[in-house]
């Protein structure tokens, strides 16, 4: 009987049964194999099969082989565990910024790194949430475009817009073209900013990547390289809160115990805590104040107070008066 011209593919055909098939509970039989290379035209005999399994092995792949009643074998370690694959599930479909359709194509691709039966538990997750999306599908090749031209030191040009009430896309500038030149991709608050020198401007600015349009790497080099060799981008987000702009002022705080988790979330562990009493503690830190910040310590209410400076102080007494007067 002549073989098959798949023959010399065996062990691949093999490798990708057992990696879809075969997990501790569910160890896949020899006579399982054979029947699986049948179906793909590949004859097998129980000896070949365990001269492929051995020789996988050898290679480095995982493969458990099972005595007794369910007799089998099942790939034991995998490059991802199942927690591991959950989290990445909950990351990607708690992100905003990717829509719903390619949420559910990104989930598909990760349960193809788990069994099929490890898989299943999988994509029930997926609809345990029903989390607000982003409606622009192209953010991920916006996003592969900024990269490029990070590596490469390339401007980008591109639109930029906002929603109307109506859903629909207002250009700003009246669709007129940016140029800038990029530097990071920050993510803050389940959002993708991209942080960019504004030569115009002259100074870094930050924007939306999923507001991005038409965005094209440019064939000039970036501006502002030692503007943004200023920056620290470990204090960086610690600093903006929402990517709203505003001047940075090192502005004292003072908060009840109970906020110190709050606190050290926003500003990271390494924020110096000052004992205020037996109840209080009090930080100085360096904000960028905007109307974001000063929501932010209001949401805390009688809890968080702004010690200094006076002026700031001061914006948030009459932001405070402002709200109250609308009720």
């Amino acid at each position: 009987m002549a073989k098959s011209p798949y023959q010399k593919l065996k062990p691949l055909y093999l490798l990708k049964y057992l990696m879809q098939h075969s997990d501790e509970e569910h160890p896949v039989s020899t006579a399982e194999l054979i029947a699986e290379l049948a179906r793909n035209g590949i004859s097998a005999e129980r000896k070949s099969i365990y001269t492929d399994i051995e020789a996988l092995t050898n290679f480095g792949i995982d493969i458990i082989k099972v005595n007794g009643k369910n007799a089998g074998y099942y790939i034991g370690s995998r490059d991802f565990e199942l927690p591991e694959l959950k989290l990445l599930v909950d990351s990607v479909q708690s992100s905003k910024f990717i829509t719903q359709e390619k949420t559910f194509k990104l989930i598909k691709k990760i349960e193809n790194l788990a069994s099929i039966y490890d898989g299943q538990l999988l994509q029930r997750q997926v609809f345990v949430s029903n989390r607000v999306k982003s409606m622009n599908e192209s953010i991920y090749y916006t996003v592969d475009v900024i990269s490029d031209a990070i590596t490469q030191n390339r401007k980008i040009r591109y639109q930029y817009f906002e929603y109307t009430v109506e859903k629909e896309r207002r250009f700003r500038h009246d669709g007129a073209f940016y140029e800038v030149s990029p530097f990071a991709l920050i993510w803050d608050d389940e959002n993708y900013y991209m942080l960019a020198w504004d030569s115009d401007a002259e100074k870094m600015k930050h924007y939306r990547v999923d507001k991005m349009y038409k965005v094209s790497m440019t064939e000039s080099e970036r501006d502002g390289v030692e503007s943004f060799e200023k920056v620290d981008m470990s204090s960086y987000n610690k600093a903006v809160f929402g990517m709203f702009g505003g001047s940075e002022q090192r502005v004292k705080l003072r908060f009840a115990n109970h906020l110190v988790g709050a606190v050290l979330d926003r500003f990271g562990r390494d924020t110096i805590i000052i004992k205020d009493g037996g109840e209080h503690f009090t930080v100085s830190v360096n904000v960028v104040v905007s109307g974001q910040f000063l929501a932010w310590v209001f949401g805390f209410g009688t809890d968080a107070e702004i010690i200094s400076p006076a002026d700031v102080r001061e914006e948030m007494k009459m932001q405070a008066l402002s709200v109250a007067e609308k009720y």
